[in-house]
Formats: structure tokens, C-alpha cells, sequence
């Protein structure tokens, strides 16, 4: 199978020669640079031919043009981080309106994946990193954002207008650039952040309204939602193709996720255990472990989230080809 026979036989959970597999990693203050994040984008894959490309912009380009400040501060999973706010205020949310996305570092973001996208030619999956709307509040403003969405509800909710309306202009150019759908990242269902109300509130209405201005237009999608304590039951019904989370240390287990979900489910390494350490023989153990738990079937072998930059090849090499073994058993 090509790659596009594999993950199209694994959404509809036909057989597959074997589970398809991707790993992706972000490539810091490289990333400011179209050009520099397109060369790095098409050697990663070129490297390693996975079976889906997740595009790897910055993790702050949607804010920046709104003014937040944003910087790469070391961390491993090579991440910027918002170190200067936009929304300090409640007031501040007033301040949030509408953007011209293709200037700025949105328009950049979309430049590289053009490019990104044209290299490749349509020989595997790609998709465009999209941040839900109230993903993109949380990162505006940081932790005041819950405090402001109790008690100034308002505020939030006209920022939130503005930030769909942006987030669906940016996902239609992405598809304009020839990605094929949209990896569209929430860092903010959780039951530790916000209760099934309130997420329902301020993060599903607005979610598929973006999802929804991609029907019919997208091939397929991937939803990841971030952190522990998920709102895993009420996500997974979004109209995407593919659901990830961290699999490995939050619930549900793949195992579990298989009797919730017909999406096809990506995870099943843990990319701050094995892989981050280098544990070649834990790393086959994951692989197999994930492919028993699922019977190979709506499956792709990823990780919970972006995998460390200084990853070992060996590590890379030992589940791809842990995956590779697996032919015949899905």
C-alpha cells in the first residue's frame, strides 16, 4: 500500500498491509522563517517517509498578530511559549477583533505549508495545525482566561466571535495550500480547566462552527486534545476523521477509546517515556502493546503529543520499524 491506501483503509477500518504510523516535532526559531520551516518540514519527511505529515508551524503564530509576544525558551518539546500577553485585562478583550490572514504570522504560516505541501506533491496526507478558538483565548491571555469567562462571559464571547471567524478564513487558505485537512489542537478540554457546561459554552459552539466551514472541503482531520482529565465522550463525536490525545498517561486507553469511537484513533507511544529516553525495547513494547489493544484496526502509531527535538534516530527508527513488523497482524 501507498500511503494513502494505508490511512484511507485505516479510517474505514478495512485491513491494512500494516498500521500507519507518524511522528512529528516542532523545529524552534526556525520556524519564523517560511522558508527555513519548509526545508526543515519536507527533509523530516523525506527522512523518515511517514504516513501523514502534521505540519509543524510555531505553536504561538496564532496570536502574535494580535499582538501577544511569543519565545522560544528552551523548552524540550521544542515549544515557544507566550511570554508577553495581549489580553491583561478584562477589558483587553475588547481589543481582539478581526485580522487579515494572509499577512503577518498567519499568512507566514500558511506560506510555509504552501510550500511544504507543493514539495511533497500529494504523495501522503498533510495537515495544517489549527488551534481551537478558545485555545487561541487561553494563549491571548493566559489563566485569566477562566476567571474572565465566569464573571465577564461577554468579553469572552465577543473575542471569541472574532477569533472563529479568523481561525475558518486561515483553515479554508490552508486547504487552498493544499493541506488536505486540519490537526485542530485543544489545550483547554479538561475537566481540570473547565467543567462539561462550560466547555460546551465557550469551546464546542465555536469548534465546529470551524468544523462545520470545512465540510466538504477537507478529506480528512485529525482533533488532539491536550492534557489530562479530557473531555474525551463529548470531543469524540466532533466531525473529524481521526481523534489523539495522550493515550499512554490519560484515559481513555486505546482499548477503551475503541469501544467509544469509530474515528481512527492515533497514539500508543508515549513521547516523553521511551521515545524521550531512548528505550528501544519499551519503544517495540508500545507499539505492539497499542496494535494488541486495538487489533491493528483504526489505528495509526503516533505519539500523545509533539515528540522531543532531540529524539534519538535510533528511537525513530525502532518504531517505525516495530511498525513495520506488525505486517500481517492488523
Amino acid at each position: 500500500m501507498d500511503h494513502w491506501q494505508r490511512v484511507d483503509a485505516a479510517l474505514s477500518g478495512a485491513p491494512v498491509d500494516r498500521p500507519p504510523i507518524a511522528l512529528w516535532r516542532h523545529f524552534p526559531d526556525d520556524d519564523q522563517d517560511p522558508g527555513v520551516l519548509t526545508a526543515h518540514s519536507v527533509a523530516w519527511q523525506q527522512r523518515w517517509d511517514f504516513d501523514l505529515v502534521k505540519f509543524m508551524p510555531s505553536g504561538t503564530y496564532g496570536v502574535e498578530d494580535w499582538g501577544a509576544v511569543s519565545a522560544y525558551d528552551g523548552q524540550a518539546n521544542g515549544a515557544r511559549v507566550v511570554v508577553g500577553p495581549r489580553v491583561r485585562t478584562t477589558d483587553d478583550w475588547r481589543a481582539i477583533g478581526d485580522l487579515d490572514v494572509r499577512r503577518g504570522s498567519y499568512g507566514r504560516t500558511n506560506e510555509a505549508l504552501a510550500a511544504t505541501a507543493k514539495a511533497l506533491g500529494g504523495r501522503v496526507p498533510i495537515l495544517q495545525t489549527v488551534f481551537t478558538p478558545l485555545t487561541t483565548a487561553r494563549k491571548l491571555s493566559t489563566d485569566r482566561l477562566y476567571a474572565d469567562l465566569r464573571r465577564s462571559p461577554d468579553a469572552v464571547h465577543a473575542a471569541l466571535e472574532a477569533i472563529t471567524a479568523v481561525t475558518i478564513r486561515f483553515a479554508l487558505d490552508a486547504l487552498a495550500a493544499g493541506a488536505h485537512g486540519i490537526f485542530y489542537a485543544t489545550q483547554v478540554a479538561s475537566y481540570r480547566l473547565l467543567s462539561d457546561a462550560e466547555h460546551d459554552e465557550f469551546g464546542r459552539r465555536y469548534d465546529l462552527r470551524v468544523l462545520e466551514a470545512l465540510a466538504g472541503r477537507a478529506r480528512l482531520s485529525m482533533l488532539h486534545v491536550h492534557g489530562d482529565d479530557i473531555h474525551f465522550d463529548r470531543l469524540a463525536g466532533y466531525p473529524v476523521e481521526m481523534i489523539n490525545w495522550h493515550d499512554r498517561i490519560a484515559r481513555p486507553t486505546l482499548r477503551e477509546a475503541a469501544q467509544r469511537s469509530a474515528r481512527l484513533l492515533v497514539g500508543g507511544l508515549n513521547e516523553n517515556g521511551p521515545l524521550a529516553r531512548g528505550d528501544l525495547a519499551a519503544i517495540r513494547a508500545e507499539v505492539t502493546d497499542a496494535i494488541d489493544q486495538t487489533g491493528g484496526r483504526r489505528l495509526m502509531i503516533g505519539p500523545g503529543c509533539v515528540v522531543p527535538i532531540r529524539v534519538a534516530d535510533a528511537a525513530i527508527e525502532t518504531a517505525i520499524r516495530a511498525t513495520h513488523d506488525a505486517a500481517g497482524r492488523a
